[in-house]
């Protein structure tokens, strides 16, 4: 993930966006949607653009209507990712917002949502967040998993998968292109892993958060990820 690939296409942020509401989940601040009484959770992990994204905060939404408590931190502390900010290049920006901080931070706030009561924990990573959730699910700490446009997870990560798990990418991503993709599918294929691998066709990285939502093309093929995305929770997560 070092080209602009991962960067292109940024969202206007929006702090208030969303029917849900912000929270502080131990040291971060996080939007929270969906009943705190459901029995299970979903940890939704964001691009380098971060929590404020008004089409991420959407889909936790979208998320949470379909009976889950869904948690987005704000792992990147207050910092997304500014490619019009000449002081943080993305070397350097990238640096300082690693994703092994992340699944350090991702650690504590699963335990929190569990101490809540919740019986399971489903995670979702986009792009850089794919890399935070792939090494929740080496560890066993969540249930189930779902990594969307994935980005720095390697052949390696996948071996270490052995929780249901999908993985949705696009045609057209430098990031993860479809043969990388195809590779992770025949590792979980050879090692039993519960899994659903698809490639969408003619969409870019980026494509399930990062739509317009004036285009009807864009949209429709982010909403059919969106469903993919549910239906693997509803069939796995207990």
């Amino acid at each position: 993930m070092s080209g602009p690939e991962c960067c292109s296409n940024p969202p206007s942020l929006n702090p208030i966006a969303g029917s849900g509401h912000v929270d502080k989940i131990g040291a971060l601040n996080a939007y929270i949607a969906g009943s705190p009484n459901s029995n299970s959770a979903v940890l939704l992990v964001s691009d380098v653009f971060g929590y404020e994204a008004p089409n991420f905060r959407k889909l936790a939404d979208k998320v949470a209507a379909a009976g889950y408590y869904v948690v987005v931190p704000d792992f990147l502390n207050g910092e997304p990712f500014n490619p019009e900010n000449p002081n943080k290049p993305w070397p350097i920006w990238i640096k300082d917002h690693g994703t092994d901080k992340g699944f350090e931070d991702a650690k504590l706030i699963v335990e929190i949502i569990k101490s809540k009561g919740v019986s399971s924990v489903a995670a979702a990573g986009f792009c850089w967040g794919a890399k935070v959730v792939t090494e929740l699910a080496k560890a066993k700490l969540i249930e189930v998993v779902v990594l969307l446009h994935p980005s720095l997870v390697s052949l390696d990560d996948i071996k270490g998968v052995d929780i249901p798990i999908s993985i949705l990418g696009a045609e057209i991503d430098r990031t993860s292109p479809p043969e990388l993709v195809k590779q992770f599918e025949e590792i979980l294929a050879a090692n039993s892993v519960t899994s659903f691998v698809k490639i969408f066709p003619k969409v870019s990285h980026g494509w399930t958060v990062r739509y317009k939502p004036e285009d009807a093309e864009e949209v429709k093929a982010a909403e059919e990820a969106h469903q993919d995305l549910l239906d693997w929770f509803s069939k796995h997560l207990k």
